[in-house]
């Protein structure tokens, strides 16, 4: 795995848990897919641990298949980057969003480039209260989250959003941990 670019802050926002989260299930550096990973933030931030976000990026393609010869990248950017990102090609309104996935081969036997996943850790932090509790918690559920829409996983359809819920549950308390509040549940009025 290679991990590229950590930029440091000079006023950040400081993440919500006074212990790492448990490594789960090691896996080794070979049996997983490479995953390049990048903080291209330039505002003050949220503390984030990079490394294993992008091991967890890495063990969740490995789980879903992906060959270990293939390639993913996990980028983490600013609020009007990823609102650039989400306007250019998703046809967004412009706000920014928590994270996205961009699948180029997905997790076929012959992939070589599986996809690339951006997360803005600064609205991961704002939302992780109502959802998965800390923010850690919630940087994890949304590098599950995207690794399994590089997987192909989709959660349009409501039969569809269960079993993307279920095996997102399944993979973050086994390669993570489980979370402090449970972000699958319907939010609160």
């Amino acid at each position: 795995m290679s991990v590229a670019g950590a930029v440091p802050s000079s006023d950040p926002v400081e993440a919500d848990d006074d212990e790492p989260p448990s490594p789960g299930p090691h896996l080794g550096a070979r049996d997983v897919p490479n995953v390049v990973a990048a903080d291209e933030r330039t505002q003050p931030h949220t503390v984030v641990r990079l490394e294993p976000l992008a091991a967890l990026l890495a063990s969740v393609l490995a789980a879903e298949g992906a060959p270990v010869s293939a390639e993913a990248s996990l980028t983490l950017v600013d609020p009007l980057a990823i609102a650039t990102l989400k306007s250019d090609h998703l046809d967004g309104d412009g706000t920014p969003t928590d994270v996205l996935s961009f699948p180029v081969d997905g997790v076929a036997d012959d992939a070589e480039l599986i996809g690339d996943v951006v997360v803005c850790p600064q609205v991961a932090h704002d939302q992780a209260p109502g959802h998965a509790g800390t923010t850690d918690d919630e940087l994890a559920l949304l590098v599950v989250h995207a690794g399994l829409h590089l997987a192909g996983w989709d959660h349009a359809a409501t039969d569809d959003r269960a079993r993307m819920w279920a095996r997102e549950r399944e993979l973050l308390e086994a390669l993570h941990r489980r979370p402090a509040r449970d972000p699958w549940s319907e939010p609160s009025p």
